[in-house]
């Protein structure tokens, strides 16, 4: 990740917005399975003590309810981790929110291998891919806190489900004020004509990082950040693909189902050219357990062994 710049815990933007848009007049109820912590949502149930729902620890009971809520005209969000949002409640999100099209915005907290050291029971390295295969809903994925803010915007006045793919790790901001969100538009961070990297959410700073890397042994790499997942304008990654002829795709997700899945169907598609690497856990197999950083290291998602990797295909 990048260096000594300020940074933010997306949870907090997370937060920020559900009381902005409750003091805007919004009809938002947030639910939470026994997770107040983990989603830092104490400053909004201060201020709207009505609004919180705790259903203790049941998923199911958790995404069961947001459904029920949403069919009583709330905007009903879920904040809790994406391991158990995803496995534990998976037959009431595919049921109760994406076919019966409820207002239900499900975020999932501390997504990918947050929690390290606890292992494949708390690793949420399939979330994309089972969202993916879900049909009518929206999935995010932000990589600092001015994209959060935007995207929380959009998934609370967009009708309909929203997955939401959140980072509990502090993150310095890519972007500036000027930047402006559009659900389904790729996010060109920087030009480059050699290699294209892709990456989501947290792991978009090291994409970045990667890049000034390279930078420094003259490759000068494209980096296209995908904060929108579904819907995807593919123009953009088409035109790139094709301009540099090389790709690597970043994610903390299985190489299955995630942006690497993504990014092969659209070369498959087309029929570009281009000789792609994806980076990520091994299909088939569950992340180790241990430090963040060690497990980015290992599987080769971390800021060097992606510029490395560049360096190979380049060569």
């Amino acid at each position: 990740m990048l260096g000594d710049a300020v940074t933010q815990d997306l949870r907090d933007v997370m937060v920020d917005s559900f009381i902005s848009s409750a003091l805007a007049g919004m009809n938002i109820a947030v639910l939470v399975s026994d997770s107040t912590s983990t989603a830092k949502i104490a400053p909004f149930q201060k201020q709207f003590p009505d609004r919180l729902i705790n259903v203790g620890i049941a998923e199911q009971s958790l995404v069961g309810t947001a459904a029920g809520m949403a069919l009583g005209g709330f905007i009903a969000v879920t904040a809790n981790a994406a391991p158990f949002l995803v496995h534990r409640a998976n037959e009431q999100v595919k049921n109760d929110v994406c076919y019966s099209n409820t207002n239900v915005k499900l975020v999932g907290l501390n997504a990918g291998v947050c929690y390290g050291a606890l292992a494949s029971t708390h690793h949420a390295i399939d979330d994309v891919s089972i969202m993916r295969g879900f049909g009518n809903i929206q999935i995010f994925a932000p990589c600092d806190g001015i994209e959060a803010k935007q995207i929380f915007a959009h998934a609370l006045n967009h009708e309909g489900p929203v997955y939401i793919r959140m980072d509990s790790a502090k993150l310095p901001d890519l972007h500036d004020e000027t930047y402006i969100f559009c659900p389904g538009q790729p996010d060109l961070l920087c030009h480059g004509e050699e290699i294209t990297i892709f990456a989501m959410g947290s792991t978009t700073h090291e994409a970045v990082a990667a890049g000034m890397l390279l930078k420094e042994k003259g490759i000068r790499a494209e980096i296209i950040n995908l904060p929108s997942i579904r819907p995807l304008e593919k123009r953009a990654i088409i035109e790139s693909l094709r301009k540099t002829g090389f790709a690597i795709t970043v994610e903390e997700h299985s190489q299955h189902g995630g942006i690497g899945s993504l990014v092969s169907e659209i070369i498959a598609e087309q029929g570009i050219a281009c000789k792609l690497v994806r980076l990520g856990f091994p299909e088939g197999q569950f992340a180790v357990s241990g430090p963040r950083d060690e497990m980015r290291q290992h599987i080769g998602i971390d800021a060097h062994s992606v510029a490395k990797t560049a360096i190979q295909m380049t060569s």
